[in-house]
């Protein structure tokens, strides 16, 4: 039973209204006193001419507005304010977690859809660093929130492994590469010499020219230059692979920019027919004036293809291929421009497809007094971010005395650390509003008390521990035992199921805004109000049995909602802490 789309059932029988309006329009209130749901009457006051607060009064009176599970209905100005029985909400809402178990918050919204999420992408033969790590987390929460709600899920890496900057590292090979070198660790390597070639280039300027060239025979097919790419390719991929390993990470295509380039002349010739190709300073371009943007290149003055006519290909690939419901491409805020010229020239070719497609931006990642630059070589790079946050989780984990007075060993220990660590660092993107720019700072990231991954994964933990205590004491759940669990009653017990019983809309709205951290701001509701909980009430303490039952049950339910959250943001949960 979900108590939202209850209340927007009674309302829409009351006035009308269809379901979708009704539960759209159905809100939280602030405090608990004002009720569980409340209506704004605000939207009827044009239909029935009559003022909210007037409405409010007549529909609060309603018979249909009565059921079962609603303790009072009631009006307060121009809102109808809804209250449900306690105890009857919280049997209800820890019967659908538990019986649901890790597939809660299932729905089958996107059966029979195909919605393709391209994120990661990272350059080849340069480092993982940590603004990559914002597309990486964020695509990879946003593919296992929409295979929550039934979608279809390709998860595509659009490799940047295509440009202008393979010919510079093709020149910078040739000139100061080391063989052993990029062998042994290739990325370093090639950073190394793509850093140096900026560098001559100051002094040598013809360098440039040379690096045109290589690239213009790179996409010609000259084998040599097309031999060195592939092994700056393959290369990078064996390093980016144990990067995606660790924040367990996995992709169903690496099309890079080199797959559709061969792709390219259709893409020409197709706006050429149409009578959408123009030649500007040399360079073919589509006009965009109606869509308000400036013109789109396709090729440039020397004949070469461009970042815009390599992704127009793409989406016609996918369209073809996957005929998608939605292409979706988690690429940071900057690119905003770029991807509104993409799919304004296809919708000016006639493709609906355009509309379709959707960039899902992301801010800057930043540490204090430090700014990032590939050419420069000023870069975090993200696996020593990695290991640095669990080699301080470990110093955590370790300084606290109960773990030290465990039987833990070394290596549960390491491992705990490892998910704690991890799990912080992906929280950091995910906990805030993707536009938002990143921050780091240790002490807010380890912050076992704080708006912390370490936080929710001791919190899960904590309840972890009082299940294996109660089977020890031999204390069963009740949560099949329906009149047990309406005993959950009380202001802190309500306040708990009342939490997990959001999860399944903030997974829903999180899709529908390709936000999150909504889901991650809902899962940390649920530990606040669970340890309140824990912290005041005494759970497998006393003589009411059935109580101690009841309590336990939702013990679990909150086991299960924190593990659903964190899963879909891509952290894993430890049993012990």
């Amino acid at each position: 039973m979900d108590f939202k789309s209850e209340v927007a059932l009674l309302l829409s029988n009351a006035t009308g209204l269809s379901m979708d309006t009704a539960y759209s329009s159905i809100e939280i209130p602030p405090q608990s006193d004002m009720g569980d749901y409340a209506f704004p009457c605000f939207l009827l006051s044009k239909t029935l001419r009559k003022a909210p607060p007037v409405i409010a009064q007549e529909l609060a009176a309603d018979p249909k507005l009565s059921a079962e599970w609603v303790e009072k209905v009631q009006a307060a100005g121009g809102y109808v304010n809804f209250f449900v029985h306690r105890g009857h909400f919280s049997k209800v809402a820890v019967s659908n977690v538990l019986s649901a178990g890790l597939s809660y918050g299932q729905a089958q919204d996107g059966t029979g859809k195909t919605v393709i999420v391209e994120y990661s992408s990272p350059n080849i033969a340069k480092p993982f660093h940590v603004g990559h790590a914002f597309t990486t987390i964020l695509g990879h929460s946003l593919s296992r929130i929409y295979e929550r709600l039934g979608y279809s899920v390709v998860r595509m890496n659009h490799l940047g492994d295509y440009g202008t900057q393979f010919g510079k590292l093709i020149t910078a090979f040739r000139l100061w590469g080391d063989e052993k070198a990029l062998a042994e660790t290739p990325i370093k390597e090639l950073l190394r010499i793509y850093v140096k070639f900026h560098e001559e280039e100051k002094i040598h300027p013809e360098l440039s020219q040379d690096a045109r060239e290589n690239f213009k025979r790179l996409e010609n097919g000259a084998p040599d230059e097309v031999a060195l790419w592939t092994t700056f390719r393959e290369l990078s991929l064996k390093e980016f692979a144990i990067i995606y390993e660790r924040l367990g990470v996995s992709f169903d295509n690496y099309n890079g920019e080199s797959f559709y380039s061969d792709q390219i002349p259709a893409v020409v010739d197709m706006l050429t027919e149409k009578g959408l190709l123009l030649e500007s300073d040399g360079a073919k371009v589509v006009m965009l004036d109606e869509y308000k943007l400036p013109p789109c290149i396709i090729l440039k003055s020397d004949g070469t293809t461009i970042y815009a006519s390599r992704d127009i290909a793409s989406v016609l690939y996918r369209e073809a291929a996957y005929h998608f419901f939605k292409n979706i491409y988690v690429v940071g805020s900057p690119q905003a421009l770029h991807f509104r010229q993409v799919f304004s020239v296809l919708d000016k070719a006639g493709y609906a497809c355009a509309a379709d497609c959707v960039h899902v931006g992301f801010g800057l990642v930043k540490f204090k007094d430090m700014k990032f630059s590939t050419r420069e070589g000023n870069i975090v790079v993200l696996e020593e971010l990695l290991n640095e946050s669990v080699a301080k989780t470990l110093e955590i984990i370790k300084a606290n005395a109960e773990i030290r007075n465990t039987d833990m060993s070394e290596d549960e220990v390491q491992d705990i650390a490892t998910k704690v660590g991890i799990g912080a660092v992906i929280y950091t993107y995910v906990k805030s509003g993707r536009e938002r720019d990143i921050i780091f700072s240790w002490e807010e990231m380890l912050d076992f008390e704080g708006d912390t991954a370490p936080y929710l994964i001791y919190t899960y933990a904590r309840a972890r521990s009082i299940l294996r205590k109660a089977a020890d004491q031999g204390i069963v759940s009740a949560w099949a035992q329906d009149a047990a669990l309406a005993l959950l009653s009380d202001e802190e017990e309500y306040a708990v199921a009342r939490m997990i019983s959001d999860l399944p809309d903030a997974i829903k709205k999180a899709q529908a805004s390709h936000e999150p951290f909504m889901i991650a701001r809902q899962t940390a509701l649920i530990a606040r109000t669970f340890n309140r909980f824990y912290n005041n009430t005494p759970i497998l303490s006393g003589s009411d049995e059935k109580r101690k039952s009841a309590r336990l049950a939702l013990c679990e339910a909150v086991c299960t909602s924190i593990s659903v959250g964190t899963y879909l943001l891509g952290i894993d949960v430890v049993e012990r802490m």
